[in-house]
């Protein structure tokens, strides 16, 4: 494969893995935030920001820990007739559907910029008592798709290197 491609490769597979492992640790700052509800309302004095940053943080977590789960290839798939194949086969049929997938995150992106610059415009605000400002979730949104779809590409180029009979 060429050099451009290896480098590629590397660069984004690096990215995505230093921030799959931060997002991991997404996760202890969701419990840290939901024991802060417990305990607040335990002593009758709630706090109203912790449900939303609850979910804000979920969100976070569970995006941008998407294209490292893709990376390591632990996501869930269906594979009765995929698991039969050589990996030749496999790679030609990975590549056809991460054409779908780019496809589809396209879309997404596209969606979620749009709502994104709309937020910015605005100073969008989420209409409930905590009122937070929604551009900050909305960003990472975006990233995320953005992280997806090169590690997409990364997948692809991968397959079209086993495809060939090539080691990347």
């Amino acid at each position: 494969m060429p050099k451009w491609a290896r480098a590629y490769v590397r660069y984004v597979e690096a990215l995505n893995y230093r921030v799959g492992r931060f997002a991991m640790y997404l996760l202890f700052a969701m419990m840290g935030v939901l024991l802060w509800s417990s305990v607040t309302k335990m002593i009758n004095v709630p706090a109203l920001w912790t449900l939303e940053m609850a979910q804000f943080i979920l969100v976070a977590y569970y995006l941008l820990g998407a294209p490292y789960t893709f990376q390591l290839d632990t996501n869930v798939r269906m594979d009765l007739l995929y698991a039969r194949q050589s990996p030749r086969k496999k790679a030609i049929w990975d590549a056809i559907t991460v054409f779908v997938l780019i496809f589809y995150l396209g879309v997404m992106l596209y969606g979620a910029l749009g709502s994104t610059v709309y937020s910015f415009e605005t100073s969008e605000r989420a209409p409930t008592a905590w009122r937070p400002y929604m551009w900050p979730i909305k960003t990472i949104i975006c990233a995320s798709f953005v992280l997806m779809i090169l590690q997409a590409i990364t997948h692809l180029i991968r397959d079209v290197a086993v495809w060939r009979g090539k080691v990347l």
